[in-house]
């Protein structure tokens, strides 16, 4: 059998205390001289450790010791991670004392203390007792008192161990644990769209950086609407130390946004925005959702030439607005010693019209 199964023992001295350590998945312990009386003033500690990812299960074969009120005398006292999980002693358990009887007792961790000590006498002989132990696996998928031992999605527990996994478009974060998603090249070149955090309004990921571009031809400018519901996880005295928004519109910076109430309506003034979304580790908050409308920068309101009409006639133009001059019946451009008919003009980025408007001239009868 291979050395991993083998239980290891040193015997140490320490402050008139027999120590003894024991690794491995499985061992027992016994009092001295048992099953024969055991001596008066013993002190003896067993210190047990088995492979990280299991517990111990202790069980008593025989138990026999000094009775005593709250067991002053004789007694066994189990520990687990310095915590005090059980003291025995007696032959039958009482209002003051108890034997472990059918019961087992389970360590925390991996790791178990258990101490054995007798005063100067007994009034008569006591056996001892006999004890089993074994490593049992740890079930880290149902430790939901430990926040620390729970995935963020999905737990699979294996013997020794577990691990955690997440749902589809999800990545691991390199705790492990935490499910976190890849958001850092969202590119919006429309004119008007709707943008939210990931999963909205479901809980959105942890340990996520998000970056989102709206980037428009320079001569639009960008509106942002948020919706009503807004959760950011927050803090009472520090502005946004754990989510928030952070929107950046050409020179302009807004943010870090946060909290449960809405940044409403933002005029950016800009053709480009960037919004950075940043989670920590932690909190269930619901996210944010923002709508974006763009318009161009306004022109002059065209007037018909004299002689002439427009199309279309509109209250207000604005950058890439295209209008179609047209002359009446009877009359014709002059463009280079040629009649045209008909001329187009655009609204440019600058708020100004590509030309201005021609005049209709009065064509010449021919016979």
């Amino acid at each position: 059998m291979r050395c991993f199964w083998l239980v290891v023992l040193c015997l140490l001295d320490h402050v008139g205390a027999n120590v003894t350590e024991l690794v491995g998945m499985f061992g027992h312990i016994e009092s001295p001289n048992y099953p024969e009386g055991y001596p008066s003033d013993s002190d003896m500690t067993w210190n047990i450790t088995v492979p990280t990812g299991f517990r111990i299960k202790l069980y008593f074969m025989h138990f026999d010791l000094e009775p005593s009120y709250l067991c002053e005398y004789d007694y066994v006292k189990v520990a687990s991670d310095d915590d005090l999980l059980e003291t025995f002693c007696g032959r039958e358990s009482t209002d003051t004392e108890q034997i472990p009887g059918q019961e087992f007792v389970l360590s925390s961790g991996n790791t178990m203390a258990v101490t054995f000590k007798s005063d100067f006498s007994n009034e008569e002989r006591f056996t001892g007792f006999e004890a089993h132990y074994s490593a049992i696996d740890i079930d880290e998928c149902a430790e939901k008192e430990d926040e620390e031992m729970v995935c963020d999605h999905f737990c699979h527990n294996y013997i020794g161990g577990f691990y955690c996994s997440c749902r589809f478009s999800y990545i691991l974060h390199s705790d492990n644990r935490t499910c976190k998603v890849e958001c850092s090249d969202n590119v919006f070149t429309e004119k008007s769209g709707v943008v939210t955090s990931p999963d909205y309004p479901n809980p959105y990921p942890k340990s996520s950086d998000c970056l989102y571009r709206i980037e428009l031809e320079e001569g639009f400018t960008i509106t942002l609407e948020f919706a009503d519901m807004f959760d950011l996880e927050d803090h009472p005295d520090v502005p946004c130390p754990y989510d928030y928004l952070q929107i950046k519109a050409g020179i302009k910076e807004i943010g870090p946004l946060c909290g449960d109430r809405s940044p409403g309506k933002i005029e950016t003034n800009s053709s480009s925005v960037q919004i950075l979304f940043h989670s920590d580790d932690s909190g269930e908050n619901h996210g944010w959702k923002f709508a974006f409308t763009s318009v161009g920068n306004p022109c002059p309101v065209v007037k018909p030439p004299v002689n002439g009409r427009i199309e279309p006639v509109q209250e207000k133009y604005s950058f890439k607005d295209q209008v179609q001059i047209r002359c009446n019946t009877g009359y014709k451009f002059v463009k280079g010693g040629d009649e045209v008919e008909a001329y187009q003009i655009e609204c440019l980025k600058s708020g100004t019209w590509s030309s201005s408007i021609p005049t209709c001239k009065e064509t010449e009868a021919k016979d």
